[in-house]
C-alpha cells in the first residue's frame, strides 16, 4: 500500500516537469495568450515527435528528446522561411 503515494507523487512530478518545459520550450508572450487551438497543435507537434505524456515512466528522456525534435523542426522552418510575411523569404 505503499507504493500507491509514491506513484501518485511521480505522476504530480511529471506533470510540473512536464509544464515548465512546455513553458521553456516556446517563449510566452503576456499580450496574446494560446488559444486552445494552438495549444492542441502543439501538442500534436510533440507527439509526432515521440513525445507520450502516459509514458511517465521514461518521462525525462522522452519529453527532452521530443522537445529537441520540436525544436529542430521550428528551426528548419523558420530557416527555410516558412511563416514569413510574403516577400521577406530567407534565401
Amino acid at each position: 500500500m505503499n507504493s500507491l503515494p509514491r506513484v501518485a507523487l511521480g505522476v504530480l512530478a511529471a506533470a510540473c516537469c512536464f509544464a515548465s518545459a512546455a513553458a521553456v520550450a516556446q517563449p510566452y508572450d503576456p499580450s496574446q495568450p494560446l488559444t486552445r487551438a494552438q495549444v492542441r497543435a502543439d501538442l500534436i507537434e510533440w507527439r509526432q515527435a515521440g513525445y507520450d505524456p502516459l509514458d511517465w515512466i521514461d518521462y525525462p528522456e522522452n519529453a527532452q528528446r521530443a522537445g529537441a525534435i520540436v525544436a529542430q523542426r521550428r528551426a528548419a522552418r523558420a530557416g527555410a522561411g516558412y511563416g514569413a510575411p510574403a516577400g521577406q523569404m530567407q534565401q
